[in-house]
């Protein structure tokens, strides 16, 4: 089993200065970057193989302790083709974020393990279990219909299906911190959907399997700790004061 981790992203401001890195892949939680973390679990899951998406400091970081290293681009849609091609197709492929300082390799093993034959697939934590594991934390998740769900950073691509998802995944990168663009380019449908408040996570499956024909599924119920991804100063303060 293949796995590819994205770690090309950039922090400035009060969140480089806590970190004292301006990649926020290696920015330290704990004495370990965040990168590291990640390849571990990978690791422990079961992961035979992974490749590292990232520039010249994360190189010299993780270079000893991954199997391919793929140079990045400034563009970060760009960076998501080059992780979706960086191993052939002919396989199962692992997609994971560099930036969820409490993944643990159990976590990925058990939403690994659930994943149905042939699907791609995206690790779902539950809102309550999530604000359980994590109280107190800065706001995360989206409503969908009558509920609140977080969605996790790691996914699972089944064999042949990454030149798909690279068909569209450029528009869907840059939309990706926005539910309502998302759902725009599918159709006026679905935007009137999320809009009124009636797009749920089934119909999110079903628009999945529309555009890529390949079955889809947001895997509910997966550890909070796929789902808590750091982009800010105020996440990252969080993390380094609560286990």
């Amino acid at each position: 089993m293949k796995a590819v981790i994205t770690a090309g992203g950039r922090i400035d401001g009060e969140f480089a200065e806590a970190a004292g890195t301006r990649v926020k892949a290696l920015a330290t939680v704990r004495g370990e970057t965040m990168l590291a973390r990640m390849v571990g679990a990978l690791r422990a899951a079961g992961v035979d193989e992974i490749a590292v998406v990232g520039g010249d400091e994360v190189r010299a970081a993780c270079s000893t302790t991954i199997d391919r290293f793929v140079e990045e681009s400034p563009s970060g849609s760009e960076n998501l083709l080059r992780a979706l091609r960086a191993w052939p197709a002919d396989e199962r492929l692992i997609y994971a974020t560099s930036d969820l300082p409490y993944v643990t390799g159990g976590a990925v093993h058990d939403f690994l393990q659930r994943v149905g034959h042939g699907t791609l697939a995206v690790a779902l934590a539950e809102y309550p279990a999530f604000v359980t594991r994590f109280p107190d934390a800065p706001p995360f998740g989206i409503r969908l219909g009558r509920e609140r769900v977080v969605n996790g950073g790691i996914f699972s691509i089944p064999q042949g299906a990454t030149e798909k998802l690279a068909s569209i995944a450029t528009r869907f990168f840059e939309a990706r911190k926005k539910p309502w663009r998302m759902a725009s380019l599918v159709g006026p449908a679905v935007l009137i959907r999320f809009l009124s408040g009636r797009l749920r996570v089934a119909d999110l499956e079903t628009m999945a399997l529309h555009v890529l024909q390949v079955p889809a599924q947001a895997l509910r119920g997966c550890a909070p700790e796929l789902a808590f991804d750091v982009d800010t100063a105020v996440e990252y303060r969080y993390v380094c004061s609560h286990d």
